[in-house]
């Protein structure tokens, strides 16, 4: 008898535009996925493959899209030493570096936190695991490749399914430490509340606005600020996020005008701080099992700290004591 997973074929009505929007529009997969596929020879329309992403259609042309069984989702474990900020049976809280990509995606199957954590435990298989944009056991949130901090893990289905619905329903409250580069004029804090949608263009990039925006909130308070000498003003700020969009942080601050430092995305580099300066600094989350706050803090870190030191940045006294309400 043969398990082995079958491709799966969909048979869709074209509406104008060019294939690879029409299909990114129709499937939810993101332009980089759907062009994948076309390129792949995955694409038929009217019957005929295409390979060119950018063929215009007319509207009304029968596309059929085959995508392939995903490859084995067996990722292999990595011995790769953790900050483990908590662990127990249920769940596991890790301060991740800068640089770990969260989970394996199309293209990135070593070096993610999920490689290292199958190097010490087994994590739980649960539904849609292995989706277009990865292969994610446990994981409940993530953070972008270059911010570092806390990210929690669940071990069990159980303690997954909990702990989303603890993300989905807010009874969780994160605070992010960034540097602000830009025109940052705020003595007080700031409550942006700016919905975030995908750019229309960019689909790599979130947007105010955008196509499809989702409510989207944050609060940034101000620890300190200072001159860049070119006319604008850094600032080191905390960011209580109340909603969980993609880029959300990155994208308020460069909304405000300052963008997070070494930002390439949503600013642009820096040669004092080669990777964004965020970090998620404390996490506040109810327990899977218990349903007790678990209060999670991974400390500031040096390439931040160094970064503020040298554009003239004072650091707080008590910048590693959370925040009210974290």
């Amino acid at each position: 008898m043969n398990d082995a997973p079958h491709p799966d074929t969909r048979t869709l009505s074209a509406t104008p535009g060019r294939l690879d929007a029409v299909l990114s529009a129709m499937t939810g997969a993101s332009r980089s996925q759907v062009a994948a596929l076309i390129t792949g020879g995955f694409v038929q329309v009217a019957g005929q493959v295409s390979l060119k992403p950018a063929l215009k259609l007319r509207g009304g042309e029968v596309l059929n899209v085959t995508v392939p069984p995903p490859p084995d989702a067996t990722v292999a474990p990595e011995n790769v030493p953790l900050d483990v900020l908590f662990e127990d049976e249920h769940l596991i809280a890790v301060n991740k570096p800068a640089g770990m990509i969260t989970h394996p995606a199309p293209g990135v199957s070593t070096g993610t936190l999920v490689n290292a954590l199958l190097g010490r435990m087994n994590l739980p298989q649960q539904d849609g695991h292995d989706g277009p944009d990865g292969y994610r056991p446990g994981i409940v949130h993530r953070l972008d490749r270059d911010t570092s901090g806390v990210i929690v893990v669940a071990k069990t289905v159980a303690a997954h399914a909990a702990l989303a619905a603890a993300f989905k329903d807010r009874r969780t409250c994160k605070t992010y430490l960034a540097i602000a580069a830009g025109q940052w004029k705020a003595l007080e804090a700031v409550q942006v509340d700016a919905p975030v949608g995908r750019h229309p263009v960019q689909r790599q990039r979130m947007t105010v606005g955008g196509a499809q925006p989702r409510d989207a909130q944050t609060l940034f308070t101000p620890l300190g600020s200072v001159p860049d000498g070119h006319g604008r003003t850094l600032a080191l700020v905390r960011a209580q996020p109340r909603t969980g969009r993609t880029h959300q942080i990155r994208v308020h601050l460069a909304h405000l005008g300052s963008p997070v430092l070494g930002d390439g995305v949503y600013g642009r580099a820096s040669e004092v701080m080669p990777r964004h300066a965020l970090h998620a600094q404390f996490l506040t989350v109810p327990h899977p099992v218990t349903g007790r706050d678990l209060h999670l803090h991974a400390p500031a870190p040096d390439d931040l700290l160094s970064a503020w030191v040298r554009v003239g940045g004072g650091v707080p006294d008590d910048l590693e004591v959370a925040p009210r309400g974290g």
